[in-house]
């Protein structure tokens, strides 16, 4: 949960960052300075961490749902998990464990037809025939 809150962080860091161009909106704009900027940010930290003492009862449900919103989270990611394996093995072609050999005994493995048989095969630059 503080990964994605430390990316969109330093995402939005980042494209306050980028270089902009000069257009006549961007002039009508309050002009910041980065030092206001740092202050600001501090002041708005600093509030931030002496919330929990001025509202406890909101600390408390944002706790608990912070809680509860990461066990629903990680019993997503199982059943992603659990679909995306189940899905790989379907397509492996992978033979169930309760299937024994003798259900595959009876196959005859010589599937090539007489005209397969009967072509010329080259092996280390001769031709053979069968």
């Amino acid at each position: 949960m503080f990964f994605l809150l430390r990316m969109a962080f330093w995402l939005g860091l980042v494209l306050v960052l980028l270089p902009r161009d000069a257009t006549p909106e961007s002039n009508k704009l309050p002009q910041v300075g980065a030092s206001e900027a740092i202050s600001a940010a501090t002041a708005a930290v600093s509030d931030m961490t002496q919330f929990c003492t001025r509202q406890p009862a909101a600390c408390e449900v944002g706790g608990q749902a912070a809680t509860v919103i990461g066990h629903r989270a990680q019993d997503g990611a199982r059943k992603l998990y659990k679909i995306i394996t189940d899905r790989h093995s379907d397509q492996t072609g992978s033979i169930d464990s309760e299937v024994d050999g003798s259900a595959l005994a009876g196959l005859s493995s010589n599937t090539l037809t007489a005209e397969d048989l009967g072509a010329e095969w080259r092996l280390n630059g001769t031709t053979t025939t069968n």
